[in-house]
């Protein structure tokens, strides 16, 4: 029997109890996880699903409201992160105007921070 072959079985059986214990006996488990840890290509995503519900609801606050999962992070900056991504991945340009769409609103749009209201 060639040497190779007992080396062969032991890594097969190393990798399939590795298998086993990751899979079935501990698995990770993710729990209280925010959106802000997103790779920037789920972000993206989500960036544009916001950027189409703006175009239907044209609300910059909600938009904003939307993107302040990611953290405090300002939402023009979320987006135009976003934007140079899309861009960068060859977004289709449906796509990429959504989000330049939301990402000038969010430039222009100013909170309201707190109206004296008699």
């Amino acid at each position: 029997m060639p040497r190779w072959i007992p080396i062969f079985i032991a890594a097969l059986l190393g990798l399939a109890l590795g298998l086993v214990y990751g899979w079935r006996i501990a698995p990770v488990q993710y729990t209280d996880i925010t959106p802000d840890v997103l790779r920037i290509d789920y972000r993206t995503d989500y960036v544009l699903m916001v950027a189409e519900a703006y175009r239907v609801e044209e609300d910059p606050m909600l938009a904003a409201q939307r993107l302040a999962v990611f953290g405090s992070e300002p939402p023009a900056l979320i987006a135009e992160e976003a934007y140079d991504y899309a861009r960068q991945t060859s977004y289709p340009a449906d796509d990429l105007s959504l989000i330049q769409e939301l990402m000038v609103a969010l430039q222009a749009w100013q909170p309201i921070l707190g109206t004296n209201q008699p």
